[in-house]
Parts: structure tokens; sequence; C-alpha cells
């Protein structure tokens, strides 16, 4: 083996330097006087603002994952609460929209009970009010149902009225319940009066048409006008005279036929009233033609 390979330096086992109590004594000394020096002197403040400044970017660097989570929970937190918010604000709003239409309908009927009242007291027939149930289930008649029957005292051939005129008749009656025939059925006939011209005429329902009711059998020369209020001429024994029925709305009059084509629009509301007034007929209140008395004798000649 060359000389020069060999290692010319003392194992480590055997190298010389200061004990460790020495050292930690030196080292102990040293941060000692470097902690006085602080304190009094600020040394290290220069350092600390060099070493702050060069880790900055670093410190910076390693905080935005955390910042990011934090944002990021909040950011889901807040927008879960506003979509909270947002559905409490809509089930409000869904609320008062159902409490208005709620005091929407309540003022109608109000309104319609206080007419209903205004015309009790006109009326010179008995009469008792009702409320309409709901509508026949029967697509080819027009037919409500109220809630009064033979238990209340109402009879088959009744006037119901509405707070702005004839409203139909009682067709049917049951223990609780009665059926009313509306005027613009096509089996419904009531006899009606011109206010205008005093001329007496027949209307009858038709569902057909756009208007619910005409006038047939009216001749084609009659002083008959659109905008004439047709009434109740009493003439039937049914209904009372003066009540408002329909107003004429069109004139047909042509050469091919003998008698004019008369639309009529029903005063009353035939969809969605809710309360009604039922009459007594008034051939009830009319009394009987006294039976004829026996004929005087002739004195024979």
């Amino acid at each position: 083996m060359p000389l020069g390979t060999l290692e010319r330096r003392a194992p480590s086992m055997f190298r010389q330097g200061p004990s460790p109590l020495a050292q930690l004594a030196l080292y102990g000394a040293l941060a000692l006087f470097l902690m006085v020096a602080d304190a009094r002197f600020h040394l290290t403040g220069p350092i600390r603002q060099a070493v702050a400044t060069v880790l900055y970017p670093l410190q910076w660097v390693m905080l935005q994952p955390v910042v990011f989570a934090d944002h990021g929970a909040d950011y889901f937190q807040s927008l879960e609460s506003a979509q909270q918010g947002l559905d409490t604000a809509r089930r409000q709003m869904a609320l008062m929209a159902v409490r208005a239409g709620e005091t929407d309908e309540l003022l109608r009927e109000n309104a319609q009970l206080r007419e209903l009242l205004a015309l009790r007291e006109r009326l010179p027939t008995p009469a008792q009010a009702a409320q309409v149930l709901y509508d026949n289930v029967d697509p080819y008649t027009r037919r409500i149902i109220i809630d009064k029957g033979l238990v209340a005292g109402i009879e088959a051939g009744s006037p119901v009225l509405d707070a702005s005129g004839v409203l139909g008749q009682v067709t049917r009656v049951y223990p609780m319940l009665s059926e009313v025939t509306l005027l613009t059925d096509h089996d419904q006939i009531i006899p009606v009066l011109n206010l205008r011209t005093g001329v007496r005429s027949i209307a009858y329902g038709d569902p057909g048409s756009a208007q619910g009711m005409e006038l047939r059998y009216t001749p084609v020369n009659a002083d008959v006008q659109e905008g004439d209020l047709l009434t109740t001429s009493g003439v039937d024994g049914v209904y009372p005279p003066g009540l408002p029925v329909a107003r004429i709305t069109q004139v047909q009059r042509r050469a091919d036929t003998a008698f004019a084509r008369i639309a009529c629009a029903p005063l009353a509301q035939m969809l969605g009233t809710r309360h009604v007034m039922v009459l007594t007929p008034v051939g009830q209140d009319t009394p009987e033609r006294p039976a004829p008395g026996p004929q005087p004798k002739r004195a024979r000649p």
C-alpha cells in the first residue's frame, strides 16, 4: 500500500477538544449575553426585521390554504343561510298571498251579504238566505246546489236571486239541499217585462250563446232596443213583479222571418256567486179566487 494513501490524522476517538460541559457553559453564557444585549441595546431588532422580510413570502404562501379553507367555509355557510332565508321569505310571501286572497274573498262576501240584506228589506215576499255549495256535475245543464232544503222550508218552484237580479228557480228539493236551475239553462223560461215600453214577453235560456238568454217570439216590428232592461212581469204566479232579470244586448231583424232574434245577458252572476236569496213563490201569498155564488133566479113573467 502506498504511503500517500494512509490517514495521517488521529482517529476520532483520540481527538481532543472542549468537553460537553464546557460547551454547554459557553453556549449558555453566549445566550445570556445576547439576551441581555437585546434587552438593553435592541441589537437583534434589525436582524429580526430582515429575517421577517425574507420569510414573509414563504409565510404568505404557506397561509393561503388555511385562508382559502376559512373563506370557503364562510362562503358555503353564507350561501346556505341565504338559501334558507330565501325559502323562508317565499313561504311568508305565499302565506301573505293566501291571507290577502282570503281577505279579498271575505270583503266580497261581506259586500254580497250587505246587498242581499238590503234586497231582502225591499222584497214584498218572505225570503231566506242560502249559500251555494257547488255546481251541478252535469255539463249539459246550468244548475247549482244550495245548502237549504225541506228542513229550512224550501219548496220547489221558489225563485232564487242574488244581489244583482234573478238567478234562477228551485227545481228539486232534498231534506238538506236544493237544486237551482239557472236562467241560462235551456229548460228555463221566465216571463219578463220591458221596463221602457211596458211590453210583456218570454225569455228562454240559451246556454249555447255568449249572452245566455234569448227573447223569443217577438215580432220584427216590435219596439225593442239594445240596452232595454227586462224585469219580472209577475203574471206567472212565481216571481214577484219588478225584479231585474236581464238586459238586451243584441237585436237582429231579418226579412225571411216574422220574429226578431233578440239576445239578452242576465244581470245576476251566473258563475261564482256564493250567497243567494230564496223567495216564497208569489202564488202562495195570492188569495184564492172565491168560489162563484149561486146565480139569482129570474122571475117568471
